[in-house]
């Protein structure tokens, strides 16, 4: 419930970000969620945005709320995404993919003039690493990249559904969720991971983020690149 409240609280904090007329990216997850309900609020009122969501259910969810969408076929340039992360260093690198979403994430973020962070507190961590890193694959490709991150160190498993069948992307992709323990080159690690043929995204983002705001308690830390 705390958690839970911070995330809510960080989403709050987030909205003085978004201004009239501009083009929004709606991340995924639960502190996404929060925007996305908390923006809806906005628009209801008067506000004027058009929102590009980073996944099926962010989509889904800003419909239901009256909030208007685009894509990037028609605008290549996003004002502000709002977005959560699973893990944020010091540095602003963040690790990102529990819900799965990373693909599109990481999309609508590099086409961001301003990528906003919203955490609870328990997603600050001095080292990235005890989240594991989720990586997409193509089916196809899923053994043999699943090898070639275990040399790399990492403990790899494929992430399953509840009924055990294997958890499927917006984009029909699986999900490898790899334990690295401590991430202490994260750059070389993502340079590492792009150059596998079959590897179509992973959860680092390396200066990406703009800004971050956790909350702790019903105090907002805002941190800068």
């Amino acid at each position: 419930m705390a958690n839970d409240l911070e995330k809510e609280a960080a989403a709050r904090a987030s909205l003085r970000f978004v201004k009239d007329g501009q083009v929004v990216g709606l991340g995924t997850g639960s502190t996404a969620g929060h925007f996305i309900r908390l923006l809806g609020e906005k628009v209801k009122n008067g506000l004027r945005i058009r929102g590009i969501p980073t996944s099926d259910r962010s989509g889904e969810l800003a419909l239901s709320l009256g909030i208007p969408l685009t894509t990037l076929d028609e605008c290549q340039e996003i004002d502000v995404t709002v977005d959560g992360a699973d893990e944020v260093d010091p540095k602003l690198r963040l690790i990102k993919g529990g819900g799965g979403a990373m693909l599109r994430e990481k999309i609508v973020a590099s086409a961001t003039r301003q990528l906003v962070i919203v955490a609870d507190s328990s997603k600050q961590v001095p080292v990235l690493g005890k989240f594991p890193l989720p990586v997409e694959v193509i089916q196809f490709a899923r053994a043999l990249v699943a090898k070639r991150i275990a040399a790399l160190g990492a403990e790899v498993r494929l992430r399953l559904e509840a009924d055990g069948r294997p958890f499927v992307t917006d984009e029909n992709h699986h999900i490898l969720d790899c334990h690295f323990g401590k991430i202490l080159d994260a750059e070389g690690l993502s340079r590492k991971l792009n150059d596998m043929p079959g590897l179509v995204e992973h959860g680092l983002f390396v200066g990406m983020a703009s800004t971050v705001l956790f909350a702790r308690g019903s105090e907002i830390v805002e941190l800068h690149r």
